[in-house]
């Protein structure tokens, strides 16, 4: 069994998403810190009336063992430690008798040196139960999800003052929620550029579609803005649009898909694991991401945002605030008109030319993960103390570990 580079540092992980769920950034980056540091990650506990799907859950995790690094484990809590909705304090007892199991997970593995690591402010009483030399928050969403992006909430407020660093994954965010503690550090989110440059063949599904293909990867949810591309596909029966992901949508916008998917020229191709994923852009002949812009969206960074760029096809996306700062390198429309123009301009020869291309794949390299997730390990190191720093250096030029495995 392969060590990690610094084995007697241990980071036990809350992360608010189950680990069956498609693989988002907490998948991403604890896999990969595990290159650097024992991981444990708390699986978010079941409610009682949930006991029936334990096995479940437990036997995604061993399913996937052969993919993970040694140093990452999963910890599914017991039968006997459920998440209730009240009385407040049995909650907060629960959630602390499944720390201190966590805790002993990574002592057992030879950890002295035990950091915690949070997802969600809802997590606030683990910072009580001590043991940890070191505490962090890592705000990967508006956990509002509200299109007004209201303030910063009383709980997450006394987050960010308890912690002693805070990761954020967007301007936006760093933005509203910095200042309340001086040690808040910009990762963005990152890309395999290995696996998303690599050339392969057409998928099967995606080969009789005509082109041009406008392409999109990922969930297809809410806040893509549905009657836009209706409209666009509707304009242009021409071009082929083509959505890769699976759906989770309701309402207006649930009968917008609904309604599209009976159109000619469009194609809901489903979910698709991570690496199978990977193939779909270097197949469009424009990638797209076409959020609604609103409180909400301006605080996100799009996962597939250095995806597409690490395909090298052109890539035209709505104007919120992540995507701004990368308008040397994609196209950014606002309404019907000016999506049009600009996905017509894309699939004209200059943008698809190889130095475009080219200066594309720049971009994404910069943002691999092993880049990001370095940049993390170094940050605590440096918070844990020099004499973790100096251990970290030789290894920046490392690549970190491929979860190549695992489905979306």
């Amino acid at each position: 069994m392969r060590s990690p580079l610094i084995p007697e540092v241990g980071v036990l992980a809350l992360p608010y998403h189950h680990w069956g769920t498609r693989w988002m950034t907490p998948h991403h980056v604890l896999t990969r810190l595990a290159k650097y540091f024992h991981v444990v990650w708390l699986e978010p506990a079941h409610y009682w009336r949930e006991v029936g799907s334990l096995g479940e859950r437990r036997r995604a995790g061993h399913e996937l063992a052969a993919s993970l690094p040694a140093a990452f484990q999963r910890y599914v809590p017991e039968a006997w430690l459920p998440d209730v909705y009240r009385p407040a304090w049995l909650r907060r007892s629960l959630l602390r008798a499944r720390v201190e199991r966590g805790w002993r997970r990574l002592e057992a593995t030879g950890c002295r040196n035990l950091v915690l690591h949070l997802w969600h402010p809802q997590f606030e009483p683990a910072l009580d139960v001590g043991r940890h030399r070191l505490s962090i928050y890592h705000i990967d969403d508006e956990y509002s999800f509200s299109a007004d992006a209201p303030s910063v909430g009383a709980q997450e407020a006394r987050v960010l003052r308890k912690v002693d660093q805070v990761f954020a994954i967007s301007p936006a965010l760093m933005e509203r929620k910095g200042g309340i503690n001086p040690h808040m550090t910009f990762v963005p989110e990152g890309v395999d550029s290995r696996l998303y440059m690599t050339p392969v063949p057409e998928p099967s599904d995606i080969a009789p579609i005509r082109r041009p293909r406008i392409g999109y990867t990922g969930n297809l949810k809410r806040q893509l803005d549905w009657s836009l591309l209706r409209d666009l596909a509707r304009r242009h029966p021409e071009w082929s649009f083509v959505f890769v992901g699976p759906r989770s949508l309701a309402g207006e916008a649930e009968a917008i898909v609904d309604e599209m998917s009976r159109y000619a020229n469009v194609h809901l191709l489903g979910p698709k694991t991570v690496v199978d994923l990977a193939a779909y852009p270097q197949h469009f002949d424009v990638c797209i991401m076409p959020y609604v812009v609103n409180g909400y969206t301006n605080n996100i960074y799009p996962l597939k945002l250095h995806e597409y760029l690490a395909s090298g096809k052109p890539v035209v996306g709505s104007p919120i605030r992540s995507l701004v700062d990368f308008d040397h390198v994609i196209a950014l429309a606002s309404d019907l008109d000016q999506w049009s123009s600009a996905l017509g301009a894309a699939l004209a020869l200059p943008s698809t030319s190889a130095a475009a291309a080219n200066e594309r794949q720049a971009v994404a390299r910069q943002h691999d993960w092993a880049e990001l997730i370095h940049r993390i390990a170094a940050t605590i190191c440096e918070r844990l103390g020099p004499g973790f720093t100096e251990r970290l250096q030789p290894t920046k030029t490392d690549r970190a570990p491929q979860a190549r495995q695992i489905p979306a």
